[in-house]
């Protein structure tokens, strides 16, 4: 079935066009990584409005435009890859300084963040050109918006983007130790066909939750939550779990009641006592570090003491 995008074109040119749009500049402009009704009107009429469009593969992008109903001769598009992304960088800051407006897209999703975007948008900065965001689609913040795994107030807070992990095993049980000390919840990325051996080197965080995001958007979105030692049978239970690309959310680790405080909750719960009476300054530390009430509490109480004594 073929879908017409000509109704969201003239909503584009109605909602976007009266906005300014500098000469010169980059556009880093975001693009559906499934549903491409996940294209914002405003990506749609920079698309049509600037005079070049720099791209990971030619023609990946010609046949996206083409879906929307918008025409570009193929001597408007130019290829920027992970291969030449420095050097074409230099066709990109020739034309921003001849005036040309430039966009530029990755095959799916926000450039610069696992896709190539971030040499260029870095190349202009030291020739003092504007890089200008159209924020749109991520598999990135996707994952975490549905895992229920950032939450203010409780662990710690935000989240680390490690992107793909080493291909080699060794090098992958490695990296998945080192994340295993990582307090903040962690989001990665992984091919279908790595996804195995991606679940056999996280099944060494144990019981810690796991998110795994497939296919996000698309016809066979999955998105399931497990500990980390069930991801391997999980996605062996079916032949079509194994399908796909994957965002992965790691779960912070969790502050168990009646564990020790760390040092930064200890020095923040102290300053907070030297100011506040001992209930405040408990609640405070809580909402601040993310560590448990009682345990916070009951080192207050340690503290108030230990000042008495004195």
């Amino acid at each position: 079935m073929t879908t017409s995008f000509a109704s969201a074109l003239t909503a584009a040119h109605e909602a976007a066009a009266s906005q300014h749009y500098p000469q010169g500049a980059l556009y880093v402009v975001a693009t559906p990584i499934g549903n491409l009704a996940d294209i914002s009107l405003r990506a749609l009429h920079v698309l049509q409005m600037v005079d070049c469009i720099a791209c990971e593969d030619t023609r990946h992008t010609q046949g996206m435009l083409r879906s929307y109903g918008i025409d570009r001769p193929g001597s408007q598009l130019l290829a920027v890859h992970q291969h030449n992304e420095a050097e074409a960088a230099q066709q990109v800051i020739s034309r921003l300084q001849q005036g040309q407006r430039v966009a530029y897209v990755s095959d799916a999703g926000t450039p610069g963040v696992s896709d190539p975007g971030a040499r260029l948008c870095a190349a202009l900065q030291v020739v003092g050109l504007r890089s200008i965001p159209l924020p749109g689609a991520s598999s990135v913040t996707s994952a975490i918006s549905v895992a229920g795994a950032v939450t203010p107030g409780q662990g710690e807070n935000g989240f680390l983007f490690a992107g793909f992990l080493p291909t080699k095993n060794a090098e992958r049980l490695s990296a998945v130790q080192k994340l295993a000390d990582e307090p903040r919840c962690t989001v990665l990325l992984e091919a279908p066909h790595r996804i195995i051996d991606m679940a056999q080197a996280l099944s060494l965080l144990g019981d810690r939750p796991v998110t795994l995001a497939r296919e996000i958007t698309k016809q066979f979105e999955d998105i399931a939550t497990m500990p980390a030692s069930e991801l391997v049978s999980w996605l062996q239970a079916s032949p079509q779990r194994v399908k796909g690309e994957f965002a992965i959310v790691l779960h912070p680790v969790a502050l168990q009641q009646g564990e020790g405080l760390d040092s930064e909750a200890e020095r923040v719960l102290k300053l907070l006592l030297a100011e506040l009476p001992t209930k405040a300054a408990v609640k405070l530390a809580t909402e601040i570090t993310g560590a448990s009430r009682n345990t916070l509490y009951d080192r207050a109480l340690e503290l108030k003491r230990a000042a008495e004594e004195e």
